[in-house]
């Protein structure tokens, strides 16, 4: 009886030892299930941080992307020197003197330089040179060629573009250059390093000075263009009597001639005069101061005269052969 008795507790107890390990599989189950959804909501949370500091990032970038693109840096616009020169022949040379002013200021420009003469002919001729904006170059010429009969012309456009880049670049160089020694001469406290630096500093804006006068010249001459104008009159037409000298054109032709020959004596003389006067003055000197100084040569004798000839003889009267006898 008592067997039985021993044997229901042990068979009670396994059920209970049963239930004990089963609840703690359960918690460590529930446990290990909570960490793994606390994991995933940990890297679902750090996920979503991560694409909205992504989506913050790309923001700006979107927000810049749909704004106005950066401007493209702007060309300096080319330098270019602008030249011509243009011989037109025309009926009245002051006529088309004061147009081609007239269209030089209308266009902005002026008359830089100006000269009028006649040549053997007597037809006048005048060069003038205009200053005229670039923008209105071509227009410029076009009208001046309006003027009469174009004889020559020839244009030239140098690009003097790398020439302004550098010189602008060189300028503010030597700007830059300048201040750094004038900062240096407020912090010297030396007389010998204040001596050094004025030289120096003289010394650049000299420089600076010529690089700018430089500037200048170019941007005159790259905002101006220059156009040299020659104007000549047009020779008068021969008619149809001229072609054939008559007696009137001989006489005016002789006496064109004789005036000529004249002017060539008188100009002869005229080269001939200070050498005459030279000669002139010499043969002076030679007479009254020079002559009368020399020591004079003793005369000779003068010879004795030749005798004339001596009288002859008359002969001794001779007897005569046949003399009368006494008586």
């Amino acid at each position: 009886m008592r067997t039985p008795r021993s044997a229901h507790p042990a068979r009670s107890a396994r059920p209970a030892r049963c239930g004990r390990v089963l609840a703690g599989a359960l918690l460590a189950a529930s446990v290990a299930l909570a960490g793994c959804s606390a994991a995933d909501d940990s890297g679902g949370g750090s996920s979503a941080k991560a694409a909205a500091d992504d989506g913050k990032a790309a923001g700006p970038r979107a927000a810049e992307g749909a704004g106005p693109a950066p401007k493209t840096p702007r060309l300096t616009q080319n330098a270019i020197i602008r030249t011509a020169s243009l011989t037109v022949r025309v009926e009245d040379v002051p006529k088309a003197l004061e147009q081609a002013r007239t269209t030089a200021e209308e266009a902005g420009g002026y008359v830089g330089r100006e000269s009028t003469g006649r040549d053997a002919d007597g037809h006048e001729h005048t060069q003038v040179v205009l200053r005229v904006p670039t923008e209105k170059y071509d227009s410029v010429l076009t009208r001046l060629q309006g003027t009469g009969k174009l004889i020559d012309r020839t244009a030239k456009a140098v690009d003097v573009t790398d020439q302004v880049v550098d010189v602008g670049s060189r300028i503010r160089s030597q700007r830059a250059s300048v201040d750094r020694i004038r900062t240096l001469m407020d912090r010297a406290t030396k007389l010998s390093d204040v001596v050094s630096l004025e030289g120096e500093l003289s010394s650049r804006q000299a420089d600076l000075e010529a690089l700018l006068a430089r500037q200048a010249s170019l941007k005159d001459r790259t905002n101006l263009a220059t156009i040299t104008l020659s104007l000549s009159e047009k020779p008068a037409r021969k008619t149809a009597h001229t072609d054939a000298p008559g007696f009137l054109d001989a006489l005016t032709g002789g006496w064109h001639v004789f005036v000529t020959l004249l002017r060539w004596i008188a100009l002869a003389l005229g080269a001939a005069l200070p050498f005459a006067a030279f000669a002139a003055l010499l043969a002076l000197l030679w007479l009254r101061v020079v002559r009368p100084r020399l020591p004079r040569r003793a005369q000779p004798a003068p010879a004795p005269a030749a005798l004339g000839p001596l009288p002859s003889a008359r002969p001794a009267p001779q007897p005569s052969a046949e003399r009368p006898d006494e008586d």
